[in-house]
């Protein structure tokens, strides 16, 4: 269902009663490190699985939220997967994780997904002992005064900037010392973000296997909803027989 702007709030707090959105904040007595994993996921892979679970280990953190974007704002031009698929393929590769939560909040909104309009929709339903972490990739951190309302984002969020070894954060970093706005940004090397989702839809058109690049819970999906131009009933294999 989708809600117009008016009513953005009350869909929000829906969310989080129907158990999509954890239940954080209840002790005033200590502060709460809420991770947020946007993206596409188009498909979810293994790069995204471990750039956030050294997120919570390295930041500490209490939980990992995945949040497939519903329409994203700068793919508009470009054709993605229906959000029911990418959300139920981010399901499926997070649910054998007890830190990781596989959420609808972005799928299920109206209009165009803007990382500030979700961060300021979670501040008004999370008291201000629950911290926001978003974890994004240092590409986008690099782009981020392209964003809508970045500034908000600063206010609102610490962001995640995960990069892939020998990346060069130079040009991220200069970026935002050239910007009148005041990121707070953690870096994260992360080996597996060297796959990307481009490239496992690539080997998908191809018939080539994603083993070992993504859960085969997300690989057996692909299979059977025939994403990417798959040809094969097999699963765990791409290649016709």
């Amino acid at each position: 269902m989708n809600y117009d702007a008016e009513n953005l709030t009350d869909f929000a707090q829906e969310v989080v009663d129907r158990g999509d959105l954890p239940l954080l904040g209840r002790d005033p007595h200590r502060t709460y490190h809420l991770g947020i994993m946007g993206g596409t996921f188009d498909p979810i892979h293994n790069g995204h699985l471990v750039a956030a679970e050294q997120a919570f280990d390295d930041l500490d953190l209490d939980l990992v939220v995945f949040m497939p974007a519903g329409r994203p704002a700068f793919k508009q031009d470009k054709q993605v997967s229906s959000g029911e698929d990418r959300y139920a393929m981010t399901l499926l590769a997070t649910s054998d994780n007890p830190h990781f939560l596989a959420s609808r909040f972005e799928i299920d909104r109206g209009g165009i997904t803007y990382t500030a309009d979700t961060l300021q929709l979670l501040r008004k339903l999370y008291p201000d002992n629950v911290k926001f972490y978003f974890i994004t990739g240092a590409d986008a951190v690099a782009e981020i005064m392209a964003w809508k309302n970045a500034e908000k984002v600063a206010s609102l969020a610490t962001l995640v900037a995960a990069t892939r070894p020998g990346y060069d954060l130079e040009h991220a970093r200069k970026t935002l010392k050239k910007s009148s706005v005041s990121f707070d940004v953690r870096y994260l090397t992360v080996p597996a973000l060297a796959i990307s989702s481009s490239y496992l839809r690539d080997r998908v058109s191809v018939g080539q296997s994603l083993r070992y690049l993504t859960p085969d819970t997300v690989t057996g999906y692909i299979h059977k909803h025939k994403l990417y131009g798959v040809h094969s009933s097999r699963y765990g294999s791409l290649r016709e027989e």
